[in-house]
């Protein structure tokens, strides 16, 4: 059995190799350093560069998080899809993630406007490098408002919305928890969510609601309460795709609708059957819940074809 699980790693491994080339990046900001991976097709000439970003928490590169028992790879799987099809990506741990987790950071100093100017440094990186004939980001659940803003500020070739909110924090959050909160701790709830929008932080918090609100995660929640994801899309004038999954029960079909309602010019790709960590699962629970820390189930096919007719288009 070892062998054969030895045997089966070896040939993916030069499945790989042969497709693409494999080097470490990094990126100097804001007093630390992040760091990343570059994927490049096999063959010379300029090449199209796509700029992956994962979701939120701890995400790294791969998307994968270590709240989860194992890993899913989903986004190295799709840089591993883009260089076969002759596209090269670079993919990188956020600031406090994985290798980029650097002492200069810690969770109470992050802010969503840090991850956006990060992502926008990147993407300019890659605008002056000559290899590259065409920058698209692509940005994955809270990776995806980060890449709209990243994008514009940017002024790239092309943005990805993959499997982004369509609403506010806010109202998402109010949302989410109205129907499993009684009701006293829903007034906490609102009372909380009132004044982190108005950016106050709250010392009050009550226990049941600590994971989602503990004081050093109210300066980043209060700096993401600013930002709109319809506005952030509808400011795009470069050409945009949405990317989502009918069987994603984290970020759900009506985000998408909600994106594409706020830029009407925007292609929107509904995937049957994905879930959110881009895994084909369908109705299947068994699955669904297998997906999150299962890296032999492949991302989905359409998703990936689309992403490349996407980033190939003139």
């Amino acid at each position: 059995m070892r062998f054969k699980l030895l045997l089966s790693l070896l040939i993916l491994s030069v499945s790989v190799q042969a497709h693409a080339a494999q080097r470490p990046v990094s990126l100097d900001v804001g007093g630390g350093t992040l760091y990343g991976t570059e994927l490049l097709p096999d063959g010379g000439g300029k090449v199209p560069v796509v700029l992956l970003h994962a979701g939120s928490g701890p995400t790294d590169r791969d998307g994968n998080s270590k709240l989860l028992p194992g890993p899913n790879d989903s986004l190295r799987m799709v840089a591993e899809e883009l260089a076969k099809r002759g596209i090269a990506s670079v993919r990188y741990d956020k600031r406090g993630i994985g290798a980029s987790a650097l002492p200069v950071w810690k969770e109470q100093d992050l802010r969503l406007d840090d991850y956006i100017g990060d992502a926008t440094a990147w993407l300019r990186k890659l605008r002056a490098d000559p290899r590259f004939s065409r920058v698209v980001m692509a940005g994955h659940s809270e990776g995806a408002q980060i890449a709209a803003e990243a994008c514009k500020q940017a002024a790239i070739d092309a943005c990805v919305l993959i499997a982004g909110a369509g609403h506010p924090l806010d109202e998402i959050l109010r949302d989410q928890l109205k129907s499993k909160l009684p009701p006293a701790l829903n007034d906490q709830n609102e009372r909380i969510l009132a004044a982190l929008k108005q950016g106050k932080p709250v010392d009050d918090v009550p226990q049941e609601l600590m994971m989602l609100y503990h004081p050093s995660v109210q300066p980043y929640l209060i700096s993401s309460l600013k930002h709109d994801p319809r506005t952030a899309i509808a400011a795009l004038a470069m050409p945009v795709l949405i990317l989502q999954g009918t069987s994603d029960i984290q970020v759900q079909a009506p985000e998408a609708q909600a994106l594409a309602a706020a830029a009407p010019r925007a292609r929107l790709v509904m995937v049957e059957g994905m879930n959110h960590v881009l895994k084909i699962v369908g109705s299947d629970e068994a699955l669904q819940m297998k997906s999150y820390s299962s890296p032999d189930l492949l991302v989905a096919p359409q998703l990936i074809d689309a992403l490349i007719g996407f980033v190939k288009a003139p």
